[in-house]
């Protein structure tokens, strides 16, 4: 790890907060499908996303999933935040979609920095809203919305985290996300095949429009 790395990807970081990540944090790699966090287990350190791309989710007693939100360079996840400093076991999930690095800080340094350095405050800060946020939309579309409303909104950030208009899941993959059936699930993209808006393949989708 180098100061050029955690200023690219965090260049309102103070001098001095870069030199203590430096000193006192280290890298940690993670490949597909890899778990970084799991249902009930305590956090050692805070990890800053530095390259890669990771999908946060929860999962009920039956092993379906939730999809959350996306974490990319640049970025951390708030929940593991309030769960470091308050000591919790963590309820989400979080695995790695592409191959994945990021920066592990200790635990101990998240208070001391928060009223050290005002860009490590206010990077905290933000990460709370910016999540929040995402989880809000989230929230709204599987709320509110009908199935095929869902669908289209569950590709579309697909497409987006991963800047790739070819999603690699399968039917059964995508319906135990969406909490709902194959059968449902692939009635619906082929209607959306026929509507010109994706082409399906052998376990993957391709996007071509979407409103």
């Amino acid at each position: 790890m180098s100061t050029a790395t955690i200023m690219q990807h965090f260049p309102t970081f103070e001098a001095g907060l870069v030199d203590e990540i430096m000193k006192n944090s280290e890298i940690r790699t993670f490949r597909v499908g890899d778990q970084l966090m799991r249902t009930g287990q305590y956090f050692r350190s805070t990890m800053l996303i530095i390259d890669g791309l990771v999908k946060v989710y929860r999962e009920d007693d039956q092993g379906n999933e939730f999809f959350m939100y996306y974490l990319r360079p640049g970025q951390a996840c708030a929940l593991s935040m309030i769960c470091a400093t308050r000591q919790e076991t963590s309820e989400i999930m979080a695995k790695a979609v592409k191959d994945t690095e990021v920066i592990a800080i200790p635990l101990t340094f998240m208070d001391e920095w928060m009223s050290k350095y005002k860009s490590w405050y206010h990077f905290v800060l933000e990460t709370y809203r910016s999540r929040f946020e995402e989880l809000l939309v989230t929230i709204d579309h599987i709320a509110f919305r009908a199935m095929d409303e869902r669908l289209e909104f569950y590709l579309k950030k697909h497409m987006e985290s991963l800047h790739s208009n070819i999603i690699q899941l399968s039917h059964q993959e995508i319906a135990e996300e969406l909490n709902s059936s194959r059968e449902v699930i692939s009635r619906l993209l082929k209607k959306m095949e026929q509507l010109g808006k994706v082409r399906l393949h052998r376990n993957s989708v391709e996007i071509i429009k979407l409103s």
